[in-house]
Order: structure tokens, then C-alpha cells, then sequence
């Protein structure tokens, strides 16, 4: 029984690293250095194109949470991370060059992998058993055509267009009221109203905010994704026709329309994390924090995830695939990394651990061991397979998709590591020692 591999980034050099010591011949197939995608540089294996640093090793941190897993799960990413370290804190952070080529090293000498330097244009190529997708946010023009065929249009995006989540416990709820537009939908949205001078302030501040400098190839924008920075610049009133506009909403405080509204929306059923409708944005990491905490209600939030906007191929997994990532209709497909909505390094080399775990149950005749939602690797996967999940957007790991807690805990770093010994305990108890 074969594997392929199709893509050497960091979910595709994970499963085949699992598969290779679980016996599985793997054939990893990587169209570097015959064709290059507008970020990669090097032909090497897991190549960092973006920051160097894979995030925080504290384990009072989602990204430490989930490195802690994948080190558990023998992560040969995790392992290169170390070997390959730079000094950055409290951070993971590597030689990148050294990172990607020990990766590079370790599975081209691996007997059980073949490494083939081709460029695979249709799936209906291949005649292995089993085949992994893990091709990343670049994915060829070529194979991106054929995977339209295969899934259909209207669940291939091509454009990552990410508003900002902050954390529900770091809202000011008594500066807003709940409700939809013209009453229809129910409670969906808290709304916060804005006064002519906070728009004012606040419309001020995002235009001359700093940017996140495009690349060549995320130049041009699509209609639909425009940085709420990009809108406001159209003029002053742009914003109250677009993310801002009240029309519809009346605040039961005062009974009128607000000037402006920023609406937030709940990302999860428990209510832990709200998204910023419409406000995705090019700013700058501390730009966004310092902007939107001018937002009433929102002086002290904290942000889950940033807003970004960037070219990122990408799937809508909760309409495509199984639990264990394999697709609905081609339980022989799986998928892994970026292209399956994770978003960051960790999550899309945590995603391929997790596909190649189940490929290798399945190539046994068992049933696919899905991990609970208490560890960040389960609750990742949830996110990305949840067949009730409407508007998906990629995401990266955070406490606020895990289930709560069975007790309220104040402290907000004593309830962070809670969360990370039950998530540790369980994926022992649950995962590892059914592996």
C-alpha cells in the first residue's frame, strides 16, 4: 500500500515523516525547484516564507498548548524547531534556512519516502492508495483548476479576507445592545453605537494607521474583500454605507438609529469569541489592536486572531470533509495544512500529523480516531469540520475554541493553564494511548 503526498510544505513533511516510521511507503511529491510559487524561495522542504518565530513555547498559551501536543504526537517539526533554534524569548524561533533543510535532510534519507521533484497538474495522475492534498495558501494555478473540478467553485477561495476575533470576557457589553438589522434574524449581533465624534476619531485613526506592505501577488484586491482601511479611503462617509452603516438598527437605550455601528458576531456556539463584522483589514498587528480598541466597548479587548487579507487558497472544510479530513465524496482524498482553513505554521504541520494518523488507520481497516475537543489539535479540527459553521474563515489556535471549563475561573492566566493540563491529560488518555 502506497501513500502520495502532494505538497512538501510543513503538513505535507509531517505525514510523510508519521507514515515513513509507521512502515507506509510514501511518494512526496514537491514541484520545487522545477516551479516555484511567488513566495518560496529555496527548494527545501517546510520553507518559513513569512516570520521566522513558529510562537510562543509558554504553555499558558494556545501556541504553546499546541507545540506541547505536537511533541507529544513525535512532531518532526517541533524537533527541527529546536535544533534549529534562535534566541526570541519566550518564542520558538529558527535558523530558517537550517530549519528547512534539516527537514529536507531527514525525509530524503528516509527509505520509506521517495521524494519525486514534479509538479502534479490533476489528482487523476496519481495511482496510489491513498492521496494527501497538502499543497498550502499557494497551491498552482494548474491544480487549483483541477481541485474546482473535483470540489466545485464555489467551495475553492482564493483570497484570505480575515476580520479580528476578540475574546468575549474582554468586551464591555454595557456599551452596546443586541440585536439584528431590521429585527430579522433575532439576538445574532451585539452592536456598539458610535456618536458622530467617536466615528470621527475612530475613522480618522484607520486612515493614516501603518500597513502590512502588499507583495506583488496580493496587489490586487477583490471587491468583496476590500481592507476596511481601503473603504474608509474612499471618503469620509464610505464607512456608514459599508462595515459601519446603522440603517436598520435602533438602539433601545435612546430609541433612534446610532450615527454608526460596529457590529460583533458570535465565531462559536459557547459565545467565548466575536468576530468584527467587516473588518478586515492590511494594518499592521499593533496597528489594529491600537485602532480598534478606540471602539467603545472594546478599550481593553484582546484579540484571538488579527485581521488580515493575503492570497491564501483555501477550502470550505466543513462542507467538504470527514472528521478525519479525508473528503465526503473520495474517502480515498484527504487534505491537510493551510489549504483546509488552519491558520499558521504549528496548525498546518499539526493538521498534517493529525490526517496522517488517520491515513495510516485507515490503511489498517480501523475506524479514524478523532481527538477530542478539549485538546487544541481536536478543537482545530472541529473548527475546520463543523457541518453547522456558516461564514468559515480560517483559524488559528486560541483558547476561545476549546469547550469551557466545568468551573468558572477568574484568573485569567490560572484558567489558561487549566485549560492546557486538561487538554495534555486527555490527549494522553484519549489519543496517544490509542496510537
Amino acid at each position: 500500500m502506497k501513500v502520495a503526498i502532494i505538497g512538501a510544505g510543513l503538513a505535507g513533511s509531517e505525514a510523510a515523516w508519521y507514515l515513513a516510521n509507521k512502515g507506509i511507503k510514501v511518494n512526496l511529491y514537491e514541484m520545487r525547484p522545477k516551479k516555484f510559487t511567488p513566495a518560496h524561495k529555496t527548494s527545501n522542504f517546510a520553507e518559513l516564507v513569512c516570520s521566522n518565530s513558529l510562537g510562543s513555547l509558554n504553555l499558558d498559551t494556545a501556541s504553546g498548548l499546541l507545540k506541547k501536543e505536537m511533541e507529544l504526537l513525535n512532531s518532526l517539526v517541533i524537533k527541527a524547531a529546536k535544533k534549529s533554534f534562535v534566541p526570541a524569548g519566550q518564542a520558538l524561533a529558527v535558523d530558517r534556512n537550517k530549519f528547512s533543510k534539516l527537514i529536507t535532510e531527514t525525509l530524503e534519507n528516509n527509505s520509506n519516502i521517495k521524494v519525486i521533484r514534479e509538479e502534479i497538474k490533476s489528482i487523476d495522475e496519481l495511482d496510489e492508495d491513498i492521496i494527501l492534498v497538502a499543497t498550502g495558501p499557494l497551491t498552482s494555478d494548474t491544480f487549483s483548476e483541477n481541485l474546482k473540478n473535483i470540489l466545485g467553485d464555489k467551495y475553492l477561495y482564493f483570497y484570505d479576507a480575515i476580520s479580528p476575533i476578540v475574546y468575549a470576557d474582554s468586551i464591555d457589553f454595557s456599551k452596546g445592545f443586541w440585536g439584528s438589522r431590521y429585527n430579522k434574524g433575532g439576538k445574532d449581533y451585539f452592536n456598539i453605537p458610535l456618536t458622530e465624534e467617536e466615528y470621527e476619531r475612530f475613522y480618522e485613526a484607520l486612515i493614516n494607521a501603518k500597513q502590512v506592505p502588499l507583495k506583488d501577488f496580493e496587489a490586487n484586491y477583490y471587491e468583496a474583500c476590500l481592507p476596511i482601511e481601503e473603504i474608509a479611503r474612499r471618503g469620509k462617509q464610505s464607512l456608514l454605507f459599508g462595515p459601519l452603516k446603522p440603517v436598520g438598527l435602533i438602539d433601545p437605550r435612546t430609541g433612534k438609529q446610532p450615527y454608526a455601528v460596529v457590529q460583533l458576531r458570535k465565531e462559536n456556539k459557547e459565545g467565548s469569541l466575536f468576530n468584527l463584522v467587516g473588518f478586515q483589514t492590511k494594518l499592521t498587528y499593533p496597528e489594529q489592536k491600537r485602532v480598534f480598541r478606540l471602539i467603545p466597548g472594546l478599550e481593553n479587548a484582546e484579540f484571538a486572531r488579527l485581521g488580515q487579507i493575503h492570497r491564501n487558497t483555501f477550502i470550505n472544510s466543513p462542507k467538504l470533509l470527514n472528521k478525519d479530513l479525508s473528503l465526503l465524496k473520495k474517502e480515498n482524498i484527504f487534505f491537510a495544512g493551510q489549504i483546509t482553513g488552519v491558520e499558521g505554521y504549528c496548525e498546518s504541520a499539526a493538521s498534517g500529523i493529525y490526517a496522517a494518523i488517520n491515513i495510516f488507520r485507515k490503511l489498517q481497516g480501523k475506524e479514524p480516531i478523532i481527538f477530542p475537543k478539549e485538546t487544541m489539535i481536536g478543537a482545530l479540527i472541529h473548527y475546520i469540520t463543523d457541518k453547522e459553521r456558516k461564514n468559515f474563515q480560517p483559524m488559528g489556535a486560541n483558547f476561545g475554541i476549546l469547550p469551557p471549563l466545568d468551573k468558572k475561573v477568574k484568573d485569567k492566566r490560572k484558567r489558561k493553564i487549566l485549560y492546557t493540563e486538561r487538554a495534555l491529560n486527555i490527549l494522553k488518555e484519549k489519543v496517544l494511548a490509542n496510537i
